[in-house]
């Protein structure tokens, strides 16, 4: 096993956190094609990759909020409301101000990120501060200590294992699904 470091998120890959385009306004949604996720679409997701929630926004919407259109296999990462639904961006996505995702920079492993964040995310839900309900700031967010391989191919070869294993599990739970149909 090769070298670890403990770092920062900050360090691993770009916060971004989300925004909701006026729901007033139906030119933000109607007829929407880009995809757009909320916590509530987590709530009940199983998966590892997400590619689209239960309602899309429009170009108007995108260009009318400060949400921003994230790259594939960028980390979904709600960040209150609750604190930790994980899931990877199967393809470009956007999100609401409940999450604070990280796009992995060149030298992090996305599934390696996401496994970290599945690890961590209990000590993410600690540092989590408010009075109605618990959330994590994009500062706080940054801010907060891991310890990540120093090699990629390392981060890849981790992040793969734990990948094998999630692909059996949703192998079981699609063939499950297809016997009790």
């Amino acid at each position: 096993m090769g070298k670890w470091i403990e770092c920062k998120l900050s360090d691993v890959g770009e916060i971004v956190g989300g925004a909701t385009p006026s729901t007033k306004k139906l030119e933000n949604y109607d007829n929407g094609k880009i995809a757009w996720i909320t916590p509530k679409d987590l709530s009940n997701f199983t998966g590892r990759f997400i590619s689209h929630g239960e309602r899309n926004i429009t170009e108007l919407g995108l260009k009318s909020c400060s949400t921003q259109l994230m790259p594939p296999h960028a980390i979904l990462f709600s960040s209150r409301a609750p604190i930790g639904y994980i899931a990877i961006a199967e393809n470009e996505v956007c999100t609401n101000q409940g999450f604070k995702s990280i796009v992995p920079n060149k030298n992090t492993d996305y599934l390696f990120l996401y496994y970290l964040l599945k690890y961590n995310k209990e000590n993410i839900e600690h540092v989590g501060s408010g009075t109605t309900f618990k959330e994590v700031s994009g500062s706080t967010m940054r801010g907060i200590s891991v310890q990540v391989p120093v090699s990629y191919e390392e981060q890849k070869k981790i992040g793969a294992f734990l990948g094998t294993i999630d692909d059996k599990i949703e192998e079981n739970e699609r063939i499950n699904k297809n016997l009790a149909a």
